[in-house]
């Protein structure tokens, strides 16, 4: 018997054109309205006005929603995004309730959901529902420790897109952002994950203590043969909030940051993926508007390619934001249609000056909201570590009141 040909891509058609979603090679794609034709795709309500013209409106579903599965660990990072404990929540949902989110977003035509926590693989359930994910057409892809639960993650592994282990720092350097001096351990779960998985790479989230050895991180993710390394900026939300004063990047380092990394990147010759709070940091850079937008390079994004479910099911813009309103994940179709549901996030074109009349306030979106809400006081107000804003001279003064004094690097 001949084996089934499998698909060569899955789209969703928006108000511009069409997602494309494509598996050799793995990417999401935006195409316009001529290019989507052409791959056979039509809708009757197509504008010419929107043709080609992404984020004009808010897409139809997300591209991707992150489920924040439990919010157990055992680890305690001082640099956690959330409140993790070894006992997670009372409220949280069990697998017959993350099934029914994940059938929800199937019927939105979400392309992929990213499986955290706290530590997702403490949950014996997580293969059966990264199983049930893959079946019902959205990919799952995975964040975690490597200290715990690596035969579940294992188990899990054959229905996993990315998989992704979290390492801020190589041998003793591990430890600074930890309570456990436990590198060999996560030095171990990267080789067995690699072992089977080649879409295997790491997460760092970048402060000011590890900026000066990103590259030995790099050379230790070539080492392994990984796929990737994404750069996550430190936020003051969670546990983070405590440490941050003295663990964010100093101005300096944000403004040589695409120029540090994209050196490190080209002598490692690793793929490297930052997240949308660093899109200020690039813009900064000089770089035209159009060709980040030739490259689909967005900030925040938060109620529109993106959302997050927390543990006890409530739904967000972003997983560094609480919900704005009362919210079910089972209701999300509801909810994506409802202004309200994602509030700021929506609302990022009546942000404050400087970025108001920014030429990049398309694709920035005024930078990370949640820095700005912890730092600032106000997610309108503009992202206080962007080096656009801070050579402003109407902002700085604000700013500085908040920030502490930093040093070069």
């Amino acid at each position: 018997m001949k084996k089934a040909k499998s698909k060569a891509f899955t789209s969703r058609v928006e108000y511009f054109g069409a997602i494309v979603q494509t598996f050799r090679p793995r990417a999401l794609t935006f195409v316009d309205q001529t290019r989507a034709k052409y791959l056979g795709l039509h809708s009757e309500s197509w504008d010419a006005d929107d043709d080609g013209m992404v984020g004009r409106k808010v897409l139809s579903a997300p591209l991707e929603v992150h489920l924040q599965l439990t919010n157990k660990c055992s680890v305690g990072c001082s640099t956690c995004y959330t409140n993790a404990t070894p006992k997670g929540l009372k409220s949280e949902f069990g697998i017959q309730e993350w099934k029914s989110v994940i059938d929800e977003l199937a019927a939105m035509r979400v392309f992929h959901v990213a499986l955290g926590g706290g530590e997702s693989a403490e949950l014996d359930f997580l293969p059966e529902l990264a199983e049930y994910a893959l079946s019902r057409g959205v990919i799952p892809n995975l964040t975690t420790s490597g200290l715990y639960g690596i035969n579940v993650v294992m188990e899990a592994l054959p229905f996993l897109g990315q998989v992704n282990v979290s390492l801020d720092g190589l041998a003793n350097r591990y430890g600074g952002t930890r309570r456990r001096e436990a590198f060999a351990r996560v030095d171990y779960a990267i080789s067995q994950i690699r072992s089977q998985k080649k879409e295997t790479g790491i997460n760092v989230v970048v402060h000011r203590e590890n900026y000066g050895h990103l590259r030995s991180i790099f050379r230790y993710a070539k080492r392994k043969r990984l796929n990737e390394v994404e750069l996550l900026r430190l936020k003051p939300t969670g546990r983070a909030i405590k440490p941050y004063r003295k663990l964010r990047c100093t101005d300096e380092q944000h403004k040589k940051f695409f120029s540090h990394v994209r050196k490190i990147a080209l002598l490692s010759n690793m793929r490297v993926r930052v997240d949308c709070s660093y899109i200020p940091m690039l813009a900064a850079t000089g770089a035209s508007v159009r060709t980040l937008e030739k490259f689909a390079i967005y900030g925040c994004t938060a109620g529109d390619w993106l959302a997050a479910v927390k543990a006890d099911g409530k739904i967000s813009g972003c997983s560094f934001a609480e919900p704005e309103v009362e919210s079910d994940a089972r209701n999300t179709r509801e909810l994506w249609r409802d202004e309200s549901s994602f509030g700021h996030f929506r609302r990022w074109r009546q942000i404050e000056e400087p970025c108001r009349s920014c030429d990049y306030l398309s694709l920035c979106r005024g930078g990370c909201s949640a820095v700005s809400r912890s730092v600032v006081g106000s997610s309108h107000s503009p992202d206080p570590e962007c080096p656009i804003v801070l050579a402003s001279a109407g902002s700085r003064s604000k700013i500085k009141k908040q920030l502490p004094v930093v040093g070069t690097i």
